[in-house]
């Protein structure tokens, strides 16, 4: 059984928000020690915890996999979740009314969570990722349905350079002006909060969305692990 969710580490939450906003990204180091990492990844064969699993390369999403884990979550999971979330809405809440998008989002997980449900989206999100060399995963957004959380979190349970090299985590902006691409490094335990879908960002007269995807670079060697967090549940 996965331990239950630690308090939050103190983090500078302006610094994450001006991150999101600048970049649609913000690391969040260290939230996870290593032996909360090392149990979430070497759990990955204990199937009696999750609901599906998926092979990347029959949907044409990459090379390795990935398994959803089901109701009810590990304690952990459920608590990063639940604590998480107040911290990411007021964002998401801003980021709505600033590129003109009316939904808004509750204060807490919960209430949202019966939103998802109430819509037919019933299906739990947080999944567990496993490549090996040469796999990787394709740009993506992971949307599931009509409720969609603009934020969502992958925490990193391997060690790069230790247990795997390559398989860096890549994002791509796309606008009506340019392209832009960013490689997050990350080490084991550190979260990376990003954009689920789009963002603003400032234009010469008013805010313009962004569109953003997320993927994974080819691993080199050894075998990666990672956690995600998605707020909103899948159809």
């Amino acid at each position: 059984m996965t331990a239950p969710c630690p308090p939050l580490p103190d983090l500078d939450w302006t610094a994450v928000t001006q991150s999101l906003d600048a970049y649609g990204n913000a690391i969040l180091p260290g939230l996870l020690p290593p032996a909360q990492c090392t149990e979430l990844a070497d759990a990955y064969s204990a199937t009696d915890r999750y609901r599906s699993r998926i092979v990347m390369a029959r949907h044409g999403f990459g090379r390795g996999e990935y398994q959803y884990f089901a109701y009810p979550l590990p304690p952990l999971l459920q608590g990063l979740r639940t604590a998480l979330y107040p911290r990411l809405a007021p964002i998401a809440n801003r980021w709505n009314r600033q590129m003109g998008v009316a939904v808004q989002y509750p204060d807490d997980h919960a209430t949202f969570l019966q939103r998802c449900h109430d819509a037919g989206q019933r299906r739990p999100t947080p999944l567990i990722l496993q490549y090996g060399p040469g796999d990787y995963n394709c740009l993506h957004q992971d949307l599931y349905g009509e409720h969609v959380f603009p934020l969502q979190v992958a925490v990193l349970l391997s060690r790069p350079g230790v247990d795997f090299t390559g398989g860096e985590f890549v994002m791509q902006e796309t606008s009506s002006r340019e392209q832009r691409a960013e490689v997050l490094p990350l080490q084991q335990g550190d979260a990376l909060i990003f954009t689920v879908n789009q963002r603003p960002v400032p234009g010469t007269r008013s805010w313009r969305k962004v569109a953003m995807r997320h993927g994974v670079s080819a691993l080199r060697s050894g075998q990666r692990h990672t956690l995600g967090l998605i707020f909103h549940d899948a159809q």
